[in-house]
């Protein structure tokens, strides 16, 4: 009778989750140096045990008899975030949001959790990360209690899926899925691994009652989702939660959706209270101030949304051999190229000038819809011409100095008449020259001249 001879050790990457059956001195996914280490039990058998039972078959039948009333959507009471998500949330979706440390993934998802224990579902907030004590000061703060709402501190899946068998939720969100282990698995909290058999076994739990999780996920310096990249291939729905910590205001972003489109974007703002939804962002990007020469509004779109974004240049003269291109919000290569376009077909010089280029308002604006409302400010800073507020530019510029035409060119222009701009400079100008003129003749022909008296276009 032939023995069994026992399986051989397997060698995990610790860096990127890369798995083969023999040691390499190199990670054959990620190209890492001595990441690649032994994974064994003491009895150097490799355990790999699913905490749950496997899900039982079910009888394939046809595409036309499969009815989508099988998975009706859930608003989650914040209507931002339904927006990302296509709608709401449908039942058996695994979500995973990922987002700079501090950015506030707690504190929106609590308000997520706090919305539906109002509309009567059963919501279990597992955090790994804080105690509950330290959960309830900030609903407090945010005003997010509610008795629906049950909380656990726990780092093991094990008991995390015994608070799910316990309290029987109707929404489950894990906070975070780097900071949970699996006793099936060797190793420490966030390893690749771990997190690879914790994400499985939420989203095999998450299938078979059709309960829907969402996960929340750190990132690494670089800004991806860390752990394995096989994380983001098992969920459904991949959020990322962005903005800056020197302003208020926040941005969600589906990288991945399986029931929905990945180009909406949902607006929040940080306050003291907690997290609030902003649904007209219009004035968010725009000065308050009298028009001065050097802006010039664009109309940006984000997903769906078009937002009129204030562009602002200012223009010093240099003696410096080279001058100085500063910009912010805006990308430096485009503002390069759109400097040499102005001075080349526009007859505008700026090779002698310190160039500073900013949006209001802390939004990046990197698409090409925003090089002709660049060119006009720099233009009317180098000129001392001021935008009239009921001007808007939509245009990307060609090295010949022709304005072509960008995505959806039909809702911007609508959003800008909705928003009270009469007039939107865009490819109907057909060159950059023409449009120059054009936004001149509104601002009355002329401008303010400085000391240098600087001609006009």
């Amino acid at each position: 009778m032939a023995t069994r001879r026992p399986a051989p050790p397997a060698y995990v990457c610790t860096e990127c989750g890369w798995t083969t059956a023999k040691w390499v001195g190199r990670c054959g996914e990620c190209q890492q140096w001595g990441t690649v280490q032994e994974q064994a039990t003491q009895t150097g058998i490799v355990q790999r045990v699913s905490a749950q039972a496997p899900l039982a078959a079910k009888a394939a039948r046809p595409i036309t008899q499969v009815t989508t009333t099988d998975a009706p959507r859930r608003t989650s009471g914040v209507g931002e975030f339904d927006r990302v998500l296509g709608g709401g949330i449908v039942p058996g979706a695994a979500i995973l949001l990922s987002g700079e440390p501090g950015v506030g993934k707690s504190t929106l998802l609590l308000e997520v959790a706090a919305k539906a224990a109002h509309a009567g579902r059963r919501v279990l907030y597992a955090s790994a990360e804080e105690s509950p004590a330290q959960v309830r000061l900030r609903a407090e703060r945010t005003g997010a209690l509610h008795d629906e709402l049950y909380l656990a501190s726990e780092t093991d899946l094990a008991t995390i899926l015994g608070h799910i068998d316990e309290v029987q939720p109707q929404l489950v969100i894990v906070d975070s899925v780097q900071t949970v282990s699996s006793a099936m698995i060797d190793g420490a909290a966030g390893q690749p691994s771990q997190v690879r058999e914790v994400a499985s076994t939420l989203i095999r739990v998450a299938k078979d009652r059709g309960l829907p999780i969402i996960i929340v996920g750190h990132v690494t310096k670089d800004g991806q989702v860390a752990g394995p990249r096989v994380l983001e291939h098992l969920v459904d729905v991949v959020c990322h939660f962005e903005g800056d910590r020197q302003t208020s205001l926040r941005f969600i972003r589906a990288l991945k959706n399986r029931f929905g489109p990945t180009d909406e974007v949902g607006c929040f703002e940080m306050t003291g209270d907690g997290i609030a939804e902003v649904p007209d962002p219009s004035g968010l990007f725009l000065s308050q101030g009298a028009t001065e020469p050097g802006t010039c509004v664009a109309i940006s779109l984000e997903g769906r949304r078009a937002l009129p974004v204030e562009v602002q240049a200012l223009t010093v003269p240099t003696q410096a051999p080279n001058p100085r291109r500063v910009v912010q919000g805006v990308d430096a290569a485009r503002v390069a190229m759109v400097l040499a376009i102005l001075e080349r077909r526009a007859g505008v010089p700026t090779s002698n000038l310190d160039v500073y280029v900013s949006t209001v308002g802390g939004v990046r604006f990197t698409e090409p819809a925003a090089d002709l409302a660049i060119a006009i400010a720099v233009a009317g800073s180098i000129r001392q011409i001021s935008v009239p507020r009921t001007v808007a530019a939509v245009g990307e510029l060609s090295l010949a100095g022709e304005i072509r035409p960008v995505t959806q060119s039909a809702q911007r222009r609508s959003e800008a008449a909705r928003l009270g701009y009469e007039q939107v400079v865009d490819d109907r100008s057909k060159t950059l020259r023409a449009a120059l003129t054009d936004v001149k003749a509104r601002s009355g022909g002329g401008g303010r001249r400085d000391e240098r008296d600087i001609p006009p276009f």
